[in-house]
């Protein structure tokens, strides 16, 4: 028996003897060999370099306990403030703004200073705003030391961004 394997196809001739076998892996053209060698080579399979990991590291716990911090502080001045103002009846009938000390982290900070309940509140929103920011800022950081400038350009419109969206409303 003959047989012919291309990959493709089978052909079978049975002759009266002999069995031989001749399989013929199908052809791959040289173009294809390299592209998937280069594919090969350009994909990193997870592997990180020890200060990647250790920024992968510090930016996670930043935003991990930045968020939990700024819970912390909501939920103290959330209980404070209604075992001092729970019991009171809500006056929707009158709109109430939030006053001008709350307008600005330097007065969030002396409402806070001076036992404001609310101001405790202000100061979780503060905290919860900045984690993030200081996220970017340590990335910022981290790319000027490993000199990475496209990242450090995109960080820092990323950044400005941020500040104009806080200090614009001032101006």
């Amino acid at each position: 028996m003959y047989e012919y394997n291309t990959g493709i196809y089978q052909k079978t001739v049975q002759p009266n003897s002999e069995s031989v076998v001749i399989s013929v892996p199908p052809q791959e053209t040289n173009d294809v060999k390299i592209a998937a060698q280069e594919v090969t080579n350009n994909c990193q399979t997870g592997v990180k370099t020890s200060t990647e990991q250790q920024l992968e590291y510090l930016l996670s716990n930043l935003l991990k306990y930045g968020v939990l911090l700024a819970s912390a502080f909501v939920l103290l001045g959330g209980i404070l403030y209604l075992i001092h103002h729970g019991s009171e009846p809500a006056d929707y009938h009158i709109f109430h703004g939030t006053p001008s000390e709350f307008c600005s982290p330097v007065g969030v900070f002396g409402a806070v200073l001076s036992g404001s309940r609310r101001g405790i509140i202000q100061l979780g929103m503060l905290l919860l705003i900045a984690t993030p920011i200081f996220r970017v800022i340590i990335s910022l950081l981290t790319f000027l030391l490993k000199r990475e400038f496209i990242y450090v350009i995109i960080t820092s419109l990323v950044l400005a961004s941020l500040t104009y969206s806080l200090i614009g409303a001032y101006f």
